[in-house]
């Protein structure tokens, strides 16, 4: 995954909020919305792979990370 598709998010964090504070989010922007438009004769994944990763473009491809649970 490219890093320019995962944004943070810093929320506020209040005196009297009864749970501990996650001080950072992150989020994922789609590929998709960096692109106004396909263009033509664009690199493809190998059938099996496409059927792998959900999609035909590579340029298209983002996969889901983990989660990962920071407790502080």
């Amino acid at each position: 995954m490219k890093k320019d598709q995962i944004r943070y998010w810093y929320p506020y964090v209040g005196i009297f909020d009864p749970c501990p504070p996650m001080k950072v989010k992150t989020y994922i922007v789609p590929p998709n919305l960096f692109i106004g438009f396909q263009p033509p004769r664009l690199k493809q994944f190998p059938v099996s792979e496409a059927l792998y990763r959900g999609t035909l473009w590579p340029i298209f491809y983002s996969p889901y990370p983990p989660k990962v649970i920071h407790h502080e």
